[in-house]
């Protein structure tokens, strides 16, 4: 378990330089940057560069729907819910695991508690159906990872 936080914490890091060398940074800068106070009030970031968030690691779940038009749907519904909570800037990071242990897909929600984090993984249709639980974690990061979504804009084909 231990080795997966730091290997999710690695991740959401390398993440963090990407998104900075995307914005003209090398690595090297990035990791002493000049302050950029109007950068911070945007991201709402703490006078540490950091701010809160609630992490949801997405698990197997009770009820697998079958291949089929139903999970298919289910999961187009899915693709769209992330959209539309990255769109509003709730969703700063999601992606999915490789499975093991029953680990499905991780949320970091940019929401100051896990109770918001439940209303908006509510209306997520893999949650609706049982094909996934979620499992919810407070989770204090850089404010940098709000600009995650931007660059993958920037970065994806489709």
């Amino acid at each position: 378990m231990r080795s997966m936080w730091g290997s999710i914490a690695m991740c959401v890091a390398t993440m963090v330089a990407c998104a900075a060398s995307a914005y003209g940074q090398s690595a090297t800068e990035a990791a002493k940057p000049a302050f950029d106070a109007e950068l911070a009030k945007q991201l709402t970031a703490d006078e540490r560069g950091m701010k809160k968030y609630v992490l949801v690691v997405l698990k197997i779940g009770p009820n697998k729907v079958p291949a089929g038009p139903e999970r298919d749907a289910m999961f187009k519904g899915h693709f769209a819910n992330m959209g539309r909570l990255a769109g509003e800037k709730k969703l700063a990071l999601a992606g999915p695991f490789d499975g093991v242990d029953g680990w499905r897909g991780l949320f970091i929600f940019a929401v100051e508690s896990i109770e918001e984090a439940q209303a908006l993984v509510a209306t997520d249709p893999v949650i609706i159906k049982g094909e996934m639980v979620a499992e919810y974690h407070k989770f204090y990061g850089s404010a940098a990872l709000m600009v995650v979504n931007d660059v993958h804009q920037k970065v994806s084909k489709k």
